[in-house]
């Protein structure tokens, strides 16, 4: 038996609702959130908090109520290009161009419409009941989460010289799993990851006269092939590391042998030293294999890092009591470390304070335990239930704010 996540008064359930329609089916790419940012900022001016833009497309909103504590919460708010496939009445059928320029269909496909959703309604709760609490709380959100630029961006924009400084910074992020429950990690909790861009240079020629060529296509399969086996023998079988390599790209023609060749690499790890021994044989190999080909030296683009993220013990130990206090014991899990990635852990460990993190379900009992497949982030199916998902998300923030600021705490 499970216990329900506590009610929210209806106007506001029905309103979070509206906005988390609207939001799903609105999204926008990666430091492009205008629209987001403007309907953020109007919302909680409206909730009595100070805003400002932050990291360009960031919203900082200061929610003040007398002396006490600073608590910060966090909230991403990009989308992603993905295609929306789940038939939602408010599925997004959104555009937007990519750095490249590129135009891609955009969805909200990471769920983070949610957490923009659930910080709005924790905001609205603390507003309306301030006999309960004392002190002020940060409420950050992100933009450009997915391509790790974000929460950097708001840093170098002056954060935490332009806001209170937090004892404390808070996030959550809804996934797949079961609707009404928490899970929560206690030291490392997502991985560090790297994405490389490597360009292979060759010779381009006729496809019939291969000898007068050196074949990028070819060089750069040798590398990918080569580069799965680091993992497999280089890394110690009790740590662990994934390496994906998810495109590659080369030429135009079917006879036209072309002059280069690109593909992407992402590395994931939960340890420095495995990181380091990773990112170092990629190199390695990569040189190697075009030094073999009688190729010039391919040029490898660091396109982004995510940082480790390591939940703080003893304050994970504190909310994970207040969540289950909440939401019932059964519904509070532990989770052990994974390999996603997120650059929220920039947020505290710039001035130095605790950081806690933790996920919630999107997806109904009934579908969790049934044998269909259940869509995760990223993917074009992916649609969280909006309840009890919404309700439980903006209990589990509001519990860990007032676990700092509420007076009877």
């Amino acid at each position: 038996m499970t216990i329900a996540p506590p009610e929210l008064p209806t106007e506001l359930r029905e309103d979070l609702h509206e906005l988390y329609r609207h939001l799903h089916g609105t999204p926008e790419l990666s430091m492009q959130e205008h629209a987001t940012a403007e309907l953020i900022r109007q919302r909680m001016e409206t909730l009595g908090c100070e805003t400002f833009l932050c990291g360009g497309t960031g919203v900082v909103a200061v929610l003040r109520n007398g002396e006490g504590p600073v608590v910060g919460f966090r909230a991403d708010t990009d989308g992603l290009p993905v295609a929306e496939a789940t038939g939602l009445d408010y599925a997004s059928t959104a555009r937007g161009v990519m750095p490249d320029g590129a135009e891609v269909p955009v969805m909200h496909a990471c769920g983070h419409d949610t957490h923009i959703t659930c910080a709005i309604g924790a905001a609205a709760i603390l507003a309306a009941d301030r006999d309960t609490w004392a002190g002020t709380v940060v409420f950050l959100f992100q933009p450009g989460e997915e391509t790790a630029e974000g929460a950097l961006a708001m840093l170098r924009d002056g954060l935490w010289e332009r806001t209170p400084r937090p004892e404390v910074v808070y996030g959550q992020h809804v996934w797949p799993g079961r609707a009404g429950q928490i899970e929560i990690s206690t030291g490392p909790a997502m991985a560090m990851s790297d994405g490389w861009r490597v360009t292979v240079h060759g010779r381009g020629g006729h496809g019939s006269r291969p000898e007068d060529t050196i074949d990028p296509v070819v060089l750069a399969a040798h590398m990918v092939v080569r580069i799965q086996s680091i993992v497999s023998r280089e890394v110690p079988a009790q740590q662990s590391a994934v390496v994906t390599i998810a495109t590659f790209h080369a030429g135009l023609k079917e006879n036209i042998i072309p002059a280069t060749a690109e593909f992407t690499v992402n590395v994931r790890n939960l340890d420095v030293g495995v990181r380091e021994k990773v990112l170092g044989g990629l190199r390695r190999v990569i040189r190697a294999e075009a030094e073999a080909s009688g190729a010039p030296e391919p040029e490898i683009e660091e396109i982004y890092t995510f940082p480790l993220l390591v939940n703080h013990p003893a304050e994970t130990a504190a909310i994970t009591t207040v969540l289950k206090g909440v939401l019932g014991e059964e519904n509070v899990l532990d989770r052990p470390a994974q390999m996603g990635s997120e650059d929220f852990g920039h947020l505290p460990d710039a001035i130095g304070v605790p950081g806690v993190y933790w996920f919630f379900g999107g997806t109904p009992a009934e579908r969790v335990d049934s044998d269909e497949p259940v869509p995760t982030n990223h993917s074009p199916f992916f649609a969280p239930a909006m309840e009890p998902t919404l309700t439980t998300g903006t209990a589990a923030a509001v519990a860990a704010i007032m676990s700092r600021v509420g007076t009877h705490r």
